[in-house]
C-alpha cells in the first residue's frame, strides 16, 4: 500500500464557511474522507494535512521525499506567492498534482499564475472538491505506470 500526501494550504480550513459560492459547503473534514474512501478503494493510504503556515507545508513535502508514492496539493494562496513550495516539490522525485476548487482562470488576474504548476504534473481546476478524488485517481495511476517499469 503506496502512501499518498494530500496537502492544503491556508484558509482550506474554513471550507464550508469561507465564500460558499466560490468553496462549496463541503468542509475540509468531509474532502479528506473522500480522498480516504478513493484511495482506499485504489489500494493507497493518505496523510491529509492542512496548514496556514507555509513553512510547515514545506516541511510535509521534505517528509514526503522519505515515504510518500504521490502528493496531491492544493496550496491555495500560496500557489501564486511560494517559491519555497515550488523548491521543495522540485525535491520530490515522484508525482506530484496541484488542485484548486474553483477555476482560477476565471478569477482576479493574480490568481492565473502558479509557481507550483512548473513542477506538477497535472493541474485540476474548477471541478470543486471532486477534483481531490480525481488528483488521487490520477496519482495512483502514476504510481502503478512507476511500478510497472
Amino acid at each position: 500500500m503506496s502512501l499518498i500526501y494530500v496537502l492544503n494550504g491556508p484558509n482550506l480550513n474554513l471550507l464550508g464557511k469561507r465564500q460558499p459560492h466560490i468553496y462549496g459547503d463541503e468542509t475540509l473534514a468531509d474532502v479528506e474522507a473522500d480522498c480516504r474512501r478513493v484511495a482506499s478503494e485504489l489500494g493507497h493510504d493518505i496523510r491529509f494535512q492542512q496548514s496556514n503556515r507555509e513553512y510547515e507545508i514545506i516541511d510535509w513535502i521534505h517528509e514526503a521525499r522519505e515515504d510518500a508514492a504521490g502528493i496531491v496539493i492544493n496550496p491555495a494562496a500560496f500557489t501564486h506567492t511560494s517559491v519555497a513550495i515550488l523548491d521543495a516539490l522540485n525535491t520530490f522525485e515522484q508525482p506530484v498534482i496541484e488542485v484548486h476548487i474553483s477555476n482560477v482562470h476565471k478569477r482576479e488576474a493574480f490568481r492565473h499564475h502558479s509557481f507550483v504548476s512548473h513542477r506538477a504534473d497535472g493541474v485540476i481546476a474548477g471541478l470543486g472538491t471532486e477534483g481531490y478524488q480525481l488528483a488521487i485517481r490520477r496519482v495512483a495511476s502514476l504510481i502503478t505506470s512507476a511500478e510497472k517499469k
